[in-house]
Parts: structure tokens; sequence; C-alpha cells
């Protein structure tokens, strides 16, 4: 140690103590000028700054900020507190109201604090009262404080919890930040958030800053309507150089897409509306640009991070998800469209990058409402059949039964057996299937084909949906993904095996159905010898017989007996096998209800060979007037629909009343059955509802409603002959004493007068 009296560097912190007490002396004095800067004198050159200086400049900032400890102490137990998931909501609000009571005055400080979780936490819980300060003293800071990962949370928080004003004051403020926010990775979050909860002429207020700063003052545009506000009739409303446009967007994008923020649903409307006007190359690059981004994962912040930061727990890092990006996208229409742009203009090499990074994924996907229609675009427009077995096809192969039974599941199945069929896919998704950027596809008028799916019974053709680049057979390609993987031969075996439950579900009857006749056409028959077996368990269901209990028989339920009704007249197979096993000799047992329908189909069958076999039994059963033909069903429903349609023929009470009493008597001779059980009765004159079982409460509601003045006379007669049968034969009923038909009647009717009275008054002026 050298010589000296006082410690070891006792020297060095006199030093730091006397410049620390020049610096306080020197504090509020105004700063010195040189004399030049007063206009005379030579100048002085500054002096250089040492890191002394700054080491005790930084120290002296250190202090100024030098939070309360015994505040953050409090928060932090009331953190501790509030994250209890079992507390009661009064405990929570006194507790949120005691952290805003000690937090008053200082809601910018904290939200800039590692204590902002509290504040987020108290956002969250409180009232709109105790908000409403907090939102007055942050909202000219929202915009930077929009820009921290760690207070991002807070005003996600105070975004979604804000009233209609403030909503509204804080789209306002976005005004001329909307393109910096969508570049930057952690404002975009909250641009988004704020523009998923935006009315839609908030909504377009943020787009038209994106499409072109001429529009920001474009009010009149706001409140266009939602099918005209589309950036092509922007253009040509106000007279824009699309030129110009087309230079601004890309200015725009450009740096998202450089730096991937494409997980937001602003930024796929904004490129939706860039590929409709831009040129072959520009949307060529931008489609490129995308394929890596949507096939890696996206980094992620828990939302609790700023809590763990200030619980003193280890910090909580950025890392990237293993789901990529095109499975979180499919949550909306847009990244809908954005991910088939894709998948049809993007090269053999982008598809297989797609696909590889769907592996293992594809159940979560085929699932979703907007996923399964990515599914059906890639089994129909991917030529790679052998990359698609083994990514897409082996993975539904292990749980078809969860994706038969599935509203979204079902469809992946449906395509590859009847591509673009409108019995399955809506006109909205036969819509979204056929979405294609316009310079990237030959001038073919796509809204026309459209129209043929829509019209054509069965659906479309596969010619509807192809690639830009696609060379191989449609049918070819169906095949080898059908037969070649074992596909066909795994679904015919799950379909044995459920076959009575796929017939009387809404969703499963029609992948039965394909499975049985082969697909469009029949394309696959003759592939396997075990479709015979599958024939041969539906008619053994349907050659059960009819019980009591639960259990409805094929040709009763509302699902089957149609199912059924479609195979015979599509598959000449199973309706010889059909009514060999279930329906041979027994046809007068089923000539009524939904079973007349199954019955009456071998008559319309197509196949001659197939109404030669039901001809001469059936016909005895139309001669005696059990069994009637559709062409006469037809003709009685037309006639009774111009009956109630001409409201100038209307018929006497008489002719009313003796049609009651005919139909009365047909239901207290047995001839019309109403009961099947204890509490379990139908109503004989609606067989076309869903709904065929009633308690006897719910079939007298029916009966009073179906009964109303508004219905046809003769489904009016049909329902006041019921209604007595009910009161007079059935009295043993439970729920028949509650309360009399007559007077529920009578309560009903008075009910709907209250209410059109109501109608009535609520349309007069002045009130």
């Amino acid at each position: 140690m050298a010589g000296g009296g006082g410690p070891p560097g006792s020297k060095k912190r006199k030093r730091v103590a006397a410049r620390r007490s020049k610096a306080k002396r020197a504090k509020g004095k105004k700063p010195y000028e040189a004399p030049a800067a007063r206009g005379g004198g030579s100048t002085l050159e500054p002096q250089p700054v040492t890191a002394m200086d700054e080491r005790v400049a930084a120290e002296e900032m250190s202090e100024s900020r030098e939070p309360d400890c015994n505040l953050d102490k409090e928060l932090k137990v009331l953190c501790v507190k509030l994250r209890y998931h079992n507390m009661s909501t009064s405990r929570r609000c006194r507790l949120v109201t005691e952290a805003l009571r000690k937090m008053d005055g200082k809601y910018l400080e904290i939200a800039r604090s590692p204590t902002a979780c509290v504040l987020q936490l108290c956002v969250k819980w409180c009232s709109h009262s105790e908000r409403d300060p907090v939102f007055v003293a942050l909202q000219p800071h929202l915009l930077d404080l929009s820009l921290d990962e760690h207070t991002v949370f807070l005003v996600h928080n105070i975004i979604k919890m804000a009233t209609r004003k403030q909503f509204a004051s804080f789209i306002y403020s976005l005004r001329g930040h909307v393109a910096s926010l969508l570049c930057h990775t952690i404002g975009a979050a909250v641009l988004d958030h704020a523009f998923c909860q935006a009315t839609r002429p908030q909504k377009r207020s943020l787009l038209l800053e994106l499409y072109s700063t001429e529009l920001q003052l474009s009010n009149d545009l706001k409140e266009e309507k939602p099918c005209r506000f589309s950036l092509l009739n922007i253009i040509s409303k106000l007279g824009l150089q699309k030129s110009s446009v087309l230079q601004h967007m890309t200015t725009v994008i450009q740096p998202v897409l450089e730096k991937g923020i494409v997980e937001y649903s602003i930024v796929h409307t904004v490129i939706l509306e860039y590929l409709t006007i831009a040129d072959k190359t520009s949307a060529l690059d931008v489609i490129r640009q995308l394929i890596p981004h949507l096939t890696q994962g996206t980094y992620a912040v828990d939302e609790l991070s700023g809590v763990a930061r200030f619980l003193g727990k280890s910090e909580v890092e950025k890392k990237r998800s293993s789901k990529p990006l095109l499975i979180q996208i499919m949550q909306t229409k847009e990244g809908l469209k954005l991910g088939l742009a894709c998948l049809k203009h993007g090269l053999a090499e982008d598809r297989k990058r797609i696909i590889k990074s769907l592996k293992w994924r594809i159940m979560k996907l085929a699932l979703s409402d907007y996923g399964c229609l990515f599914v059906i675009c890639l089994l129909s427009i991917v030529d790679n059949t052998e990359l698609v077995t083994e990514v897409v096809i082996d993975v539904l192969k292990k749980q078809l039964k969860e994706l038969i039974f599935d509203k979204n599941g079902r469809h992946p199945l449906l395509q590859l057996f009847h591509p673009l069929c409108s019995r399955y896919l809506t006109l909205g998704e036969l819509f979204y299937l056929n979405y294609n950027v316009p310079s990237l596809v030959s001038k073919v008028n796509f809204g026309s084909k459209l129209d043929d799916v829509a019209d054509k019974e069965h659906g479309g053709s596969e010619d509807t949906l192809v690639a830009s680049d696609s060379k191989e057979d449609p049918i070819k390609r169906q095949q080898e993904l059908l037969v070649k993987s074992e596909l066909y031969e795994v679904l015919i075996e799950t379909c044995i095996e459920n076959v009575g439950q796929l017939l009387r579900t809404n969703f499963g009857k029609d992948v039965l159905y394909e499975v049985a006749v082969g697909g469009k056409n029949s394309f696959l028959e003759g592939v396997t010898d075990r479709i015979h077996v599958l024939h041969n368990a539906i008619a053994c269901d349907a050659a059960r017989p009819r019980t009591d209990d639960g259990d409805e028989h094929a040709f009763d339920n509302y699902h089957s007996s149609r199912t059924i009704r479609r195979m015979i007249l599509d598959c000449p197979a199973f309706a010889a096998t059909l009514w060999k096993t279930a329906l041979e000799g027994k046809c007068k047992l089923y000539a009524d209800g939904f079973s007349s329908m199954v019955v009456g189909a071998y008559l319309e069958s197509p196949d001659s060979m197939v109404k030669d076999l039901a001809k001469s039994e059936l016909q005895l059963l139309i001669d005696g007037g059990i069994l009637k033909p559709q062409e006469h069903k037809a003709e009685e429903e037309k006639s009774a629909m111009e009956c109630s349609s001409d409201e100038s023929s209307e018929l006497s009470d008489t002719d009313t009343g003796y049609h009651a009493k005919k139909a009365y008597k047909d239901l207290k001779s047995g001839k019309l059955v109403a009961r099947f059980g204890t509490d379990r009765f139908r109503c004989p004159f609606c067989p076309e509802k869903k709904k065929l079982d009633y308690r006897y409460r719910e079939l007298v509601q029916h009966v009073i409603v179906m009964g109303a003045s508004k219905r046809p006379w003769k489904v009016r007669a049909n329902h006041r002959a019921l209604a007595k049968h009910l009161e007079t034969d059935h009295t043993d009923a439970p729920g028949s004493s509650s309360m009399p038909l007559r007077q529920a009647e009578a309560l009903y009717l008075s009910k709907i007068k209250r209410s059109q009275a109501g109608a009535r008054s609520t349309c007069k002026p002045g009130r």
C-alpha cells in the first residue's frame, strides 16, 4: 500500500464528494453562454468530458429518480394477493381500491417502472369510475407506452376496458402514427388489438392512412358501405393514380415484411388489398417474402412477464414458438386468403416447405373453421402425393373417428370423394376456396364458375380449384390419396364399426354416404370387396325390428332415412342388398312417415333392375291407398301451398271443422299414432320436423303454435284434432293436469296480442 495516512481509495472518494458538492451548487444557475453566443468576443474551446464527469452525472440522475422503497414493497405484497385464483370478488375489489389509492397521482411513474404490472391488474379488475382517472393520466402517453414490451399489456387492458368515448379518443390519437406503429415489433400488437376492437368506420380510418397519405382527410369514405369499401373502389371514386397508391403501400409493407411482423389481422388486410392492385412482379415478390415467415414460429412474450420481473423471478425472455405462423393466422378469413394465395401461387418448393411445416399439426388445422378449407385446397392442388400422404393422410388415418363426427374435420375427407360439393360446402366457403390474386391468374371469369358450382345439385368440378402450375389429373390425384395410401380401406372399416351412429348423426351420415357409393360418379367402384361388407352392415342395421326404447329405427330417423334414400337412388348394389335383407315382404310396415321415403325410392331409381325388384310388392300398396307415389305427394304439397297462399279462397268454418273431425277419428282409431311411450309423443302431421320426440307439455306447446291463425287451414284443422285427442284420450300422461289445454292456448294468444300491441305503440311517432 502506498504511503499515506488514510485508507486506500480515500482520496478518490474525497474528489468525488467535492465534485458532487460543486455540481449541486451549480444546479439551478443559468448555464454559461460563450461570448460568441452573446454577440461578441472570441469563442472558447469546449472542455472535454471525462469518464468521471459522466459517472457523476449518471449517479445524480439515479438519485433524482430514486423510487419510493416503501411503496414498492406495499405494491409487491398487493400484487401477490391479487394473483390468487380463488379470491372472492369483494376482497379483490378492496385490494384493487387500496392499490389505486396508494398509486394516486403517480400513474405515469408507476407505468414506466417495474411496478407497472400492479397497475395492469388494477385496470383489469377495477370499476369504471376507478379506471377513468388512470385513463386520463395515461392517455397522452399511450403511444409511448405502446412501444415498450413491459407496458404493452397495460395498454392492452386500458384499450380493452375503455368506454366508447375513450376508445374513440385513442383511435383519434393514432392519426398520423399508424404506419410507424405497424412497422414496430411491439407497437404493431397494440395497433392490431385496437383494429380488431374498432367499429367499421374506425377500421376504415386506420386503413386509409396505410393506403395513401391523401386519404387521411377523406371523411366521406369512412361512411361507405362495407361492400363498396375496397381499394379499387376508392381509387376509381376519387380518381387517384394507381401507381402512386402502389408506391405508398410498398413503402409501408416492405419494412413489415423485412421485420417479419405478419401475424396480425391489420397486416393481412393491407397485404390483401395490395395484391388486388399489384402487378405480377410485385405480387410474386410479396408472396415469396411471406412464405418463409409463415412457415416459421413466432416470437411471443408472456403477459405476466412484468409480474415475474417485479416479483424477483428470472427474466422472461421472448421465445420462438414451435408452432408455425400459418396455423395461427388461420383464425380469420383474411389469414385464410393469405395462406391460399401462398399455396396457389407459390412454386413447387414453396408448397413443399409449407407442407413440411405442418407435420403433426394438420389435425389442428382440419378441426378449425378456416383451417379445414386450407387443408381442402392443399389436397386439391399439390401434385406431390407422396409428401401429402406422409404429412397429411397418415396423420388423418390415425384419428379418423374424430374427423368423421366433427363439423369441420369431415370436409377434407368429403373433398377427396366429391370435390367442391355445394351440398357439403356453403357458398361462402366455395368463394374462399376460389380466391386468387388477380394479376397471377389468366383472364377467366371465376365468378361465373362459382355460379355454376352453386347451381349444380352436387357441387362443382375439380377444374374450379387449381394451382398456377398444377399438372396432374385431379381424378388420378384423388385415387392416389385414397387408394394408394390405404385411406379408403381404413375408412370402410371405421364406417363398419360405427355404422349405426354414423347413420343417425348430422355430420357422420355424409361421410358414410360417400364411402358407400364410392365417391362422385362412383369413381372408386370395384376398388375393394370390403364395400359389400359395409352395404351389408347398413342393411342389417335397417333390418332390426322397431322397439319402444330410446333407439330409433333407421327408417324413422330424420338423418338416416334420407341417407338411405340417397344410397338407393345412387348405388344399385346397395339397393339390392337392402331389399333382400330388410324390405322384401315388409314394405307395408314402412309405408308411412319417414320410412315411406325409403320405400318409395325404389320406384324412383334410375336403374331398371332396382325398380323391378320392388315394383310388384309396392304396386299393391299403391293400389290399396297405403303408399302414395312421389308424384302424387308433390301434387298434394303444391295444392296445399296454393290453398294457403291464396287469400281470396278462404274456407268456411264448416269445412275446417269437418276436416278436424276426420283427423280426430284417424287418431282415435289408431290409424294415426301420436303416443309411443309413457311420456314420449310425436306429431303425426309434422313428419318433416327435425325434432320428432316430444314430452306431453312440449307437444301441447307445439299444437298451440301450429294452430295459430296464420297457418294454412289444413294444418290448423289437423292440430286442433290433435289437441282434442291429447285433452280427452291421454289424461294419464305426466304433466297433463298442470294446465288445461284451452287455458294454455288462451294464455299464448293473449301474449301474442300484447306483443303486437307493444310493437304498434313503438312505431307511433312521438313515443
